[in-house]
């Protein structure tokens, strides 16, 4: 690739990017917090479904 096309691409994007309004913000960080949420739900489910089996052999 060639690097001076590369940053005329970024450059572009960055031209193109806007600050998300309060409301926008709010909404993606609800999806994040319920995104790591649900992951660690998920974790800990697993965690503890094993450790029951472990304790009961």
């Amino acid at each position: 690739m060639n690097p001076k096309q590369t940053l005329k691409n970024m450059a572009n994007t960055m031209k193109m990017a806007k600050k998300p309004d309060r409301d926008e913000y709010m909404q993606h960080l609800r999806l994040v917090l319920l995104g790591i949420a649900g992951v660690g739900a998920i974790g800990f489910t697993i965690q503890f479904v094993f450790s029951v089996f472990t304790l009961g052999k």
